[in-house]
């Protein structure tokens, strides 16, 4: 006989709901954008949303329903602000105008890519030449890039200023050359600059230098065996064989380069791996099938998934490239792709496909890309491992408690006194971090003093009320004695000697048979004993030579501008106006002083006399700096 369900039961317990809950339920159901913050009212997360209540919803289930890093990302959340668009689409162009303005910790934010050096070549000039930049704004000229590495970058224009006979000057040399340069003499260029070149065979070079750059080079073979037969025929053999051996040298090039499909067209592989603490993107691009260079960006700390990474990247990568490829093979598929094809075709002009392939040639291709990025990876962490391992023979050396992960550096710079800087490098994890570098004017110390200069340095940076950085694990001055032990004073005024290592690194005295730098540490009257390490100690010169490169540079940098105002500024028959175009049209003293009196004289408003002067007076700046 079943027993009756009492009455008296206990109901159901109700799951209590958040205020960011019920914030939620009274969202729209519209395409948009949220931004997530944090309890100091930061923006940590921006996304895009085609329904932003469903998407906003998924974030604030019981953490048990949650992946894991979408856990991580809730937990951070204090509260949120939605701005609802018109279209889907106008919620991806906000999106991505919303993650450069804030740099949100948890999105994915690619490096600038003036980081990556193009090739330009100004179409509107009716001589173009080729030169290196590091941005591709939008100015009417043709960009050819980005390259992988500077070397990449060297090596074609090498290979096209042996190749093909454009020129070689800057604009400004270009415009006051008054006879041909070097290279027209080794007949490497046709001396637009001061000869009457016909500019139908200029623009047929430069249309060749595009083919080529464009990845083309089997169809301007192809053009250039055609034009040396017709050469041949008409018995013209000079232009023959200069057509042929422009012709081998574009065919030993192309042997070099990888054959990775076989219907010779233009498309870029986008692939993800990932690790434990490393997620990577690599790029493979390919034009007329082969393979024209690669690139990968890695990110340590990120809560996309892999369909998520992809949109990001070609959002923020080909919105600066002036080139986009009618096909892009990505490892996953984003969920708005269709509004992503859509918005490439309008970059484009053309139709952009982003395809997912299963099988077939395609299939392989994004297969090997995959495998590069994931040994990409391997790479990275036996590097850091590598790192690791060196970090920790260096705190073995130094019989420090503190692991060195991060380590900063400072360096004086001044000649006589005058111009005095300091620079202060920082490493982290053995790398160069590069946006922690700070440079520091002297203001306090009048005289020639490193000592003082160090002094005001150690206490602007750890002496402040409120740091951006957190104190390193190991403070590196470069000096002997006399400056580690004016940085432990500073230090230990400061009250902070517990939170930091010292030592003070002083190169070897020949005069004295040393054979290596060494390494100074409050306290020891004898150097550090690096004994077989051999490495760590280099690596702390790398770190020191860092420092003395980075004060050096900005020391130069600082006197140049205070030499180009006070020489010219007592030039006789130098005012304001001569003083601006002189400074806008040669942009640096050295420029001035490197250019000949007819090249200062032919500038507006100024004359023979007035650039006399000038070189008169720069000359004597030249032999008194030697």
């Amino acid at each position: 006989m079943s027993e009756k369900p009492s009455s008296e039961s206990t109901p159901e317990k109700k799951e209590k709901v958040s205020p960011l809950q019920k914030k939620v339920s009274g969202t729209a159901t519209k395409p948009g954008i949220y931004l997530m913050k944090d309890a100091n009212g930061r923006i940590i997360y921006v996304g895009k949303a085609r329904d932003l209540r469903k998407r906003l919803a998924s974030y604030f289930r019981p953490m048990g329903q949650l992946d894991i890093k979408t856990g991580v990302l809730a937990k951070q959340i204090e509260t949120f602000e939605t701005i609802i668009t018109r279209t889907e689409k106008e919620a991806l162009i906000l999106e991505s105008t919303l993650i450069k303005k804030h740099k949100p910790r948890y999105n994915v934010i690619l490096k600038d890519d003036k980081r990556y050096p193009s090739l330009r070549l100004d179409l509107n000039h009716p001589f173009p030449n080729l030169t290196v930049v590091r941005k591709t704004p939008d100015d009417g000229a043709a960009y050819f890039g980005p390259f992988a590495s500077a070397l990449a970058v060297r090596q074609s224009l090498k290979f096209i200023n042996k190749t093909f006979k454009l020129r070689k000057c800057k604009n400004r040399e270009f415009t006051h050359r008054t006879r041909p340069c070097l290279h027209y003499q080794m007949g490497a260029c046709l001396g637009p600059c001061c000869l009457d070149v016909d500019r139908k065979i200029y623009g047929r070079m430069v249309r060749e230098v595009t083919l080529f750059l464009k990845g083309r080079t089997p169809r301007l073979i192809r053009r250039i065996k055609s034009e040396m037969v017709s050469a041949a025929e008409t018995q013209s053999y000079e232009r023959a064989a200069r057509l042929r051996d422009k012709m081998y040298a574009l065919e030993r090039t192309l042997e070099k380069q990888v054959a990775v499909t076989t219907d010779f067209k233009d498309r870029d592989v986008l692939a993800v791996a990932r690790s434990r603490d490393v997620s990577l993107i690599m790029h493979f691009s390919i034009r007329g099938g082969y393979l024209m260079g690669s690139r990968d960006l890695d990110f340590s700390q990120t809560l996309s998934t892999d369909a998520e990474l992809i949109r990001t990247y070609i959002r923020q990568h080909y919105e600066k490239n002036p080139f986009v490829p009618g096909e892009i093979l990505v490892s996953e598929r984003p969920e708005d792709a269709s509004l992503i094809e859509e918005w490439l075709q309008e970059l484009r002009g053309k139709r952009v496909y982003l395809h997912r392939p299963i099988r077939g040639e395609k299939a392989k291709l994004l297969e090997l890309v995959l495998k590069n990025a994931e040994n990409r990876i391997k790479e990275r962490h036996a590097h850091m491992k590598t790192q690791r391992d060196l970090l920790e023979r260096l705190q073995t050396r130094l019989r420090s408690p503190r692991f060195p992960r991060q380590i900063e550096c400072f360096d004086n710079s001044n000649i006589s006194g005058t111009s005095a800087v300091a620079g202060m490098v920082v490493f982290k994890d053995g790398m160069p971090s590069k946006s922690l570098y700070r440079k520091y004017k002297i203001k306090t110390v009048r005289c020639q003093d490193d000592y003082a200069y160090m002094s005001e340095v150690l206490t602007r940076r750890y002496g402040g009320k409120s740091s951006p950085e957190p104190f390193p694990d190991l403070l590196m001055v470069d000096g002997g004695k006399g400056q580690l032990n004016i940085a432990v004073a500073v230090i230990r005024t400061l009250g902070i000697s517990d939170r930091l290592d010292i030592i003070g690194i002083a190169k070897k005295d020949a005069v004295k048979g040393e054979t290596r730098d060494k390494i100074f540490q409050p306290g020891r009257s004898n150097p550090v004993n690096m004994d077989r390490d051999e490495d760590v100690l280099l690596f702390l010169q790398r770190i020191r030579d860092e420092a003395h490169r980075f004060a050096i540079g900005f020391h130069r940098k600082r006197r140049s501008i205070q030499t180009l105002h006070s020489e010219l500024d007592h030039i006789p028959g130098i005012g304001k106006t001569r003083k601006r175009r002189l400074l806008t049209h040669f942009g640096g003293v050295k420029q001035i002083g490197d250019a000949t009196i007819h090249e200062l004289s032919s500038l507006p408003g100024m004359n023979r006399n007035a650039a006399a002067a000038v070189k008169k007076a720069l000359s004597r700046l030249n032999a008194r700096d030697e």
